[in-house]
């Protein structure tokens, strides 16, 4: 497969990812606000915060160091993947593994919420484990589905497990209030059990049939999915299992920066089930487009450098078509995500209190809730360049440097714990978004000191997609202060009238600014028409 398949392939991955992920988060964002409406914020907070934590430590740990190593490369195409199966299945034991474990944990060792404000939290910490070692069950497949660019099956197996799991939500939240954390277990076990079933029902299906011959699959039958030795071969790839040692600890110390705030919160009780509860409603609110937008395209193109650039290996040693294809997506990406961060940071700060107000009322726009998706708009920012640029440097990175890796995250790691609990105790929940900042901020100066390195002595200089055209930043300075002017003037207090002039100024301002890119960023433009867009896409081939 060519470079410019794989990058087609990658970026109709990353476009369906993004529609994905956009239906998750409005159906999420539409269940959060349901359900504000018939449940306490403490039991909110045990979900969102504790039992949501319990399910992605397990699931995370369990497989990001397998996803890691064995998407990389040569490994996903054209090796045989027995062994590479074989290995993958070592997620499930992992995962029961730390199910035991973590389960102990929240069970014996943290804080237990009041039984009548939130009840059934001790089965519910065992359903939850549940789920993760449920949702581990499709790992082999998972892995299968998008080496080989299976886009569509992501999609759909994700999009019903989620809407089964809102449709249980409401159900259960209407009709059965008094289950308590029963409820959200439930959605959680349909949730991972959907997820399993689609993918199971889709390569039982596949395999063998007239579309797999044509496609030259690797696999030829259901049992080939097991875990069996195949003579001649190593029972796992050994190669992958050292990198995915190497990535494991990675991953130890990326879910610590990643979740670091809500261990906080979880292990020093520096704010009640209420207080977690606000924040963490909050905190969805504002990492919608970070999760929907820049996620998706984190996980697409990291498979595109993946497969293009070979491991550990300098510019000069790299076919050099390649490299100027990856270093011409590098910086088109890095534009792409400065520009939409620059944007909702501008006019995250004049619409946050109206937004909060529109979802959840005064229980999230009084106190603090303003305030926390203010700073958020701004973390936004580093969040979007981060995701692009560590993308490329951990699929540039050799073993060697991804283990000398770990000691910058294991550095990282003690600083951002240390931060949160400190500024957390002077400025509430705001101390965890500023704690995050400053990490994130270190994570992409080490990632842009890689990146200049890699590229020093070549002809291509992709870090200039971090420079936005004078025009632009004019125009989003002018957007900033005329936003802040109408919200103090029009909103909120005045009626729905005077809000909605506030909403029409920033959509003026907002107007202004898509002209200033539509006029001085053509390049970025026209990748965005031709690699991010499936109808253009489609057109093309």
């Amino acid at each position: 497969m060519s470079s410019q398949d794989i990058l087609k392939n990658a970026s109709t991955l990353a476009s369906y990812n993004v529609l994905l992920q956009v239906m998750f988060r409005v159906l999420t964002f539409l269940l959060n606000a349901f359900t504000l409406r018939f449940v306490s914020r403490e039991l909110i907070g045990v979900v969102n915060v504790r039992l949501t934590l319990l399910y992605s430590t397990l699931v995370f740990l369990s497989r990001e160091a397998f996803r890691r190593a064995c998407l990389s490369g040569e490994s996903a195409t054209n090796q045989s993947w027995r062994p590479i199966i074989n290995l993958l299945w070592l997620t499930v034991p992992l995962g029961v593994l730390w199910a035991a474990l973590l389960a102990c944990v929240w069970l014996w060792l943290l804080e237990i919420p009041d039984a009548e404000t939130v009840p059934y939290y001790g089965p519910a910490v065992v359903f939850f484990a549940l789920a993760g070692v449920q949702e581990l069950l499709a790992e082999p497949l998972w892995v299968l589905a998008q080496a080989h660019m299976f886009v569509r099956l992501k999609v759909v197996a994700e999009s019903l497990a989620m809407i089964a799991k809102c449709s249980v939500t409401v159900v259960l939240v209407v009709f059965a209030r008094e289950w308590g954390l029963y409820i959200f277990s439930a959605a959680h076990l349909v949730y991972t059990g959907f997820l399993v079933l689609c993918y199971a029902v889709y390569f039982v299906r596949f395999l063998g049939s007239k579309e797999a011959a044509k496609k030259n699959f690797p696999l030829q039958h259901v049992r080939d999915l097991l875990p069996c030795r195949a003579d001649g071969e190593p029972l796992v790839d050994w190669t992958l299992a050292r990198l995915t040692w190497s990535f494991f600890k990675q991953s130890f110390l990326k879910q610590i920066l990643t979740e670091g705030e809500r261990y906080v919160m979880t292990f020093l009780n520096v704010l009640s089930f209420g207080d977690q509860g606000v924040y963490d409603i909050v905190n969805n609110l504002g990492s919608m487009v970070a999760r929907f937008i820049f996620l998706p395209i984190e996980e697409s193109f990291y498979i595109f450098f993946a497969k293009v650039l070979e491991r550990g290996r300098d510019v000069k040693s790299q076919k050099q078509e390649e490299v100027a294809i990856a270093a011409e997506v590098l910086e088109r990406l890095l534009k792409l995500v400065l520009v939409i961060g620059l944007i909702i940071t501008v006019f995250g700060y004049a619409y946050s209190h109206l937004a909060l107000d529109i979802y959840g009322g005064s229980l999230l726009s009084n106190g603090a809730g303003p305030s926390l998706l203010r700073c958020y708009s701004c973390y936004v920012l580093l969040l979007a360049v981060n995701g692009v640029t560590e993308c490329f440097v951990f699929a540039a990175m050799s073993q060697e440097e991804v283990d000398k890796y770990n000691l910058v995250m294991l550095a990282l790691s003690v600083s951002f714990l240390f931060l949160s609990y400190m500024l957390t105790w002077w400025a509430g929940g705001v101390g965890f978004i500023l704690a995050n900042c400053l990490n994130m901020g270190l994570r992409i100066f080490h990632s842009l000191l890689y990146i200049h390195r890699y590229f020093q002595f070549s002809q291509w200089k992709p870090l200039r997609g971090l420079l936005p055209s004078p025009l632009l930043l004019l125009a989003l300075a002018v957007s900033a202060v005329v936003t802040a002017i109408s919200e103090a003037v029009f909103c909120c207090d005045s009626g729905w009238l005077l809000r909605l002039v506030h909403i029409g100024v920033g959509a003026v301002c907002l107007l202004g600014v898509l002209g200033a890119v539509l006029l001085t960023e053509t390049q970025l433009i026209e990748f965005v028409r031709t690699q991010l867009l499936p109808r253009y896409r489609k057109k093309q081939i």
